[in-house]
C-alpha cells in the first residue's frame, strides 16, 4: 500500500470499492471517470445500512447488524479510486477496507457532520444538479486539499443548483432566439477558487448583422441564486426592512457601508425560490408569512455576474416594535430590523436612502398594488 491508502503499481493494479445510492449508477460514473468502460456488478453488503451524511445524495453507510444495502462492486484502476475518494471525501464520507467476499473492498462510511443544518434528505430528480456538483469538485482534483473542498460544498452545490434552474429560461419574444449553443468558447479557466467563483472565458459570438464577433475575453463572477422578500402589513400598512453591514458598499470606498434591505437569502441546493423566501424571513426576522406574491425573477448585474434574484412581497403580521434584532449566530449575521409605515419607507426611494435596487424595486411594485393587497387583507 502506498502512503495514500491505495495500491502501488503499475496500470493493472485493480482497487474495488462498494458504492450504493448516486455513486453506483453507471452515467454518474461516467461522468467522473470518464467514458471507459465500468466493471460494475450487483451485490448486496451485509451488515450496513445507508446512513445520512453531509448530502444524501452520495449517501455512506453506517455499521448495522441486520442490515442489509444494495449497490455495485466497481473494480477499477488505481487513477479511478483516487478519483472516487477524492468525490466521496468532498461530501465527507470516510474511505474503509472492507473484506468482501474474501477481497479487499473500500466502502465508504458517515463521517461527522459539521455543521447539522447541512443535512439534506435528496432524491435522484438531483441528478443533474449532482453531475454538474461533480464537474465543478473534479475540477479542483490534484489541485486542492480535499478538506478545502469539503468546506465549500454548500457553494458548490447552490452553484450547480442555479445551473438547473437557469434551463427555465424566461420567453424571447422580442430578443434573439440564437442560444448559448451559438456561442464558440476557445478557452474557459477559474480565475479565482475560494467560497466565491470567478471563471475567465475567451469566446466568440453571433453579432445581430448576421457575423461573428472577434475574439473577446471575459471575467463572470459565478454566483448563486438568492430569494429576496419585502414584508409586508396590509392590516397596518407598513413594511419590514432589515439593516446590515454590506461587503459591496464598503469596497467601493462608501463611508456608509450598513445598508437597508429586503430579507434575502441564498436559495439552497434542492429548495424553490418560495420556500427560501419563507425561510430567510423565519431566521432574519422571526416572521411567518401569509401569502407570497411573485414580483420577477431577473439577473442582478448580467454584465459580470450569474446571480439571478427572486422577488417577492411577502403578506404578513408585522409586530409593533419600531426595531429589532435578527439573523443566525451559525452563518454570523449581524442584522437590525426595521417596521417602518408603507408611506416612510417609499419615501426612501425619494430621498436616496434606498439605494439597493430589489428594496427600490419591491417598493414602487407595492406601491402600484398596495391598494389591490389591502382591500383583499
Amino acid at each position: 500500500m502506498s502512503a495514500s491508502g491505495l495500491p502501488s503499481g503499475g496500470p493493472d493494479v485493480t482497487c474495488r470499492f462498494f458504492l450504493t445510492g448516486a455513486l453506483a449508477r453507471s452515467d454518474v460514473l461516467s461522468h467522473l471517470l470518464g467514458d471507459t468502460e465500468q466493471d460494475l456488478r450487483p451485490f448486496s453488503l451485509a451488515g450496513y445500512a445507508s446512513g445520512a451524511g453531509a448530502f444524501t445524495v452520495i449517501p455512506g453507510l453506517v455499521p448495522a447488524l441486520d442490515a442489509t444495502t444494495d449497490g455495485q462492486i466497481l473494480t477499477c484502476p488505481v487513477e479511478h479510486a483516487k478519483r472516487l475518494r477524492f468525490l466521496a471525501q468532498s461530501f465527507k464520507l470516510a474511505p474503509s477496507d472492507c473484506a468482501v467476499e474474501g477481497e479487499e473492498t473500500t466502502i465508504f462510511l458517515v463521517a461527522s457532520v459539521e455543521n447539522p443544518t447541512l443535512v439534506k434528505a435528496w432524491e435522484l430528480t438531483q441528478l443533474p444538479m449532482l453531475l454538474h456538483a461533480i464537474e465543478e469538485i473534479m475540477s479542483y482534483y490534484g489541485r486542492h486539499d480535499v478538506s478545502e473542498v469539503a468546506a465549500r460544498m454548500p457553494m458548490i452545490l447552490a452553484r450547480a443548483h442555479s445551473r438547473v434552474a437557469a434551463l427555465q429560461t424566461a420567453p424571447s419574444a422580442i430578443r434573439t432566439a440564437l442560444s448559448s449553443e451559438n456561442v464558440e468558447v476557445g478557452a474557459e479557466r477559474a480565475t479565482h477558487e475560494g467560497y466565491f467563483l470567478t471563471r475567465s472565458y475567451r469566446l466568440r459570438h453571433p453579432t445581430f448583422d448576421g457575423g461573428q464577433s472577434e475574439d473577446v475575453v471575459r471575467e463572470v463572477f459565478v454566483a448563486t441564486d438568492a430569494a429576496i422578500v419585502l414584508p409586508y402589513d396590509p392590516v397596518r400598512d407598513r413594511v419590514l426592512l432589515v439593516e446590515q453591514f454590506r461587503m459591496g458598499p464598503f469596497g467601493r470606498a462608501d463611508p456608509l457601508p450598513w445598508v437597508l434591505e429586503p430579507v434575502a437569502g441564498r436559495v439552497d441546493p434542492g429548495e424553490a425560490p418560495e420556500t427560501t423566501a419563507r425561510r430567510e424571513c423565519v431566521e432574519e426576522a422571526g416572521l411567518d408569512l401569509h401569502t407570497l406574491k411573485h414580483v420577477s425573477s431577473h439577473y442582478c448585474s448580467p454584465g459580470c455576474s450569474t446571480e439571478v434574484f427572486h422577488c417577492y412581497v411577502g403578506l404578513c403580521d408585522l409586530p409593533d416594535m419600531a426595531q429589532g434584532q435578527g439573523g443566525l449566530e451559525t452563518e454570523h449575521e449581524d442584522i437590525r430590523t426595521h417596521v417602518l409605515s408603507f408611506e416612510d419607507a417609499l419615501n426612501l426611494t425619494r430621498t436616496g436612502e434606498a439605494n439597493i435596487g430589489p428594496l427600490v424595486l419591491l417598493l414602487l411594485w407595492l406601491e402600484r398594488e398596495r391598494p389591490r393587497l389591502r382591500s383583499i387583507g
